[in-house]
């Protein structure tokens, strides 16, 4: 018997070889895709964020800047509606090219800012900064779980990693576009002609690389289900395919307790680039400061990312590390609430940087673990959750971008505070209806 297995292992060692081989050229395929798909981000949101962080001081004529970015995001929650329908039609990679023209569309819109390019380039990113997420949650997570697949490793704690290898490019953007902005516009001159646009055309040529990067990403079936053949689409198809990508989900009690949660995370970014740079920063460092507290802030945000990605092994560590996130920026909140006055000298500089430092820490949990928890617990359906993911996210910034005028300081915080609370609380509830149905099924089983 001994002597037949051997000769039988013998007789296959050529195949275990080649499937060897092939396994290997698959582990570099999956790890190849991640890091190009996270350098195309960084490339192209290097320029994008530091063009929207500049907004306000740059296009201030009737306050074009801020009200176009209110326009985007409003028109970014609108697309998010149908962006699982297509990113479905497209396919997640061509999804990801076609998002990021938009983003070049509206850098190069700043090179001759009028309401007549400012408004139509805003619209269509809202559209194409709707694909281009849903495609990127969408294809990280087929990448995660095709390589789980493959090496029999666990698979949340996979989405886990690749979402935080991918988040602490991302968060880079913030650091390394901020540091390009403060070079070029080193002397506080944000209106200077000449410096604006020699920056933007810069930006420019590094979102065009991140694009045609782009178009190395190997192409993935997205869910790895077999999707038959197309079939003629009636306008009843459609909405029925509408219905099924965008109402069903909010009809899942687990989507339901996510949104809170969801809907904080997009507060508290759109908070740190309008009420915390010009209310907080700005009076204590000055305009110049401004770059400096966002590349601390995209610093600590992309450490915190690759950190909590690396931790996360599936639904009980993400239960650990997002209230962490939490507590960190309640304790900014509160701090800026009860306690915080602009002073002098070393703790006048130490003090808003340390606040940005501490609010890139949460802003980097909320992302890693709420792109892992969706590709975790929606597995059947994962553009429809990214698409949720997004349609809330952007209908919280674009609240925040037209009420910021409008409202105090010590308000914002306040409606910040109770919305942090209620994620917090509705989070918990998630995660007891999740060991209640885990231990249901044990019992069963």
């Amino acid at each position: 018997m001994d002597d037949s297995m051997n000769s039988h292992g013998d007789e296959e060692a050529p195949l275990v070889v080649s499937e060897g081989k092939k396994k290997s050229s698959s582990l570099k395929n999956h790890t190849r895709d991640v890091h190009i798909l996270s350098s195309c981000f960084l490339l192209i949101f290097l320029a994008y964020g530091a063009a929207q962080n500049l907004q306000s001081t740059v296009n201030t004529a009737q306050d074009l800047g801020t009200t176009t970015l209110g326009i985007l995001y409003v028109s970014f929650t609108f697309f998010s509606l149908f962006a699982s329908t297509t990113v479905r039609m497209f396919g997640s990679k061509n999804a990801l090219i076609l998002g990021s023209t938009g983003y070049w569309l509206y850098v190069a819109a700043n090179l001759i800012p009028s309401w007549y390019s400012m408004v139509p380039a805003a619209l269509y990113l809202g559209f194409c900064a709707s694909i281009i997420w849903v495609g990127e949650g969408t294809y990280l997570t087929s990448t995660a779980r095709s390589h789980a697949k493959d090496y029999q490793l666990h698979e949340g704690t996979i989405i886990g990693s690749f979402n935080g290898v991918f988040f602490g490019y991302f968060a880079s953007h913030q650091f390394v576009g901020n540091l390009i902005s403060l070079a070029l516009l080193r002397d506080g001159k944000e209106g200077s002609t000449t410096g604006t646009t020699l920056l933007f055309v810069i930006f420019l040529g590094f979102m065009t690389f991140g694009s045609l990067l782009m178009c190395f990403l190997s192409k993935r079936d997205d869910d790895g289900r077999d999707r038959g053949t197309p079939k003629a689409s009636t306008f009843l198809d459609s909405v029925v395919s509408l219905w099924d990508l965008v109402v069903a989900p909010l009809l899942d009690k687990r989507m339901l307790l996510i949104i809170p949660l969801i809907a904080y995370s997009g507060l508290q970014q759109a908070f740190v680039w309008a009420e915390f740079t010009k209310e907080i920063v700005k009076p204590a460092l000055g305009v110049s400061g401004v770059g400096g507290s966002m590349a601390v802030y995209g610093v600590f945000d992309a450490i915190s990312s690759l950190v909590s990605g690396t931790i996360t092994s599936g639904l009980s560590s993400i239960t650990l590390i997002t209230p962490s996130g939490a507590f960190v920026q309640l304790v900014v909140l509160l701090w800026i609430l009860l306690g915080y006055s602009a002073t002098t000298g070393v703790l006048g500089y130490v003090y808003p940087l340390l606040m940005a430092a501490m609010l890139g820490v949460g802003d980097g949990i909320f992302n890693t673990q709420l792109n892992a928890l969706l590709g975790i617990l929606f597995k059947d359906d994962t553009e429809g959750a990214f698409a949720q993911l997004k349609v809330w996210q952007s209908a919280s910034i674009a609240v925040v971008f037209f009420l910021y005028p409008h409202i105090t300081l010590q308000g914002m915080i306040i409606i910040m505070i109770a919305a942090l609370i209620l994620a917090v609380v509705c989070f918990l509830f998630l995660t007891l209806h999740l060991e209640k149905a885990f231990s249901s099924s044990r019992s069963l089983s």
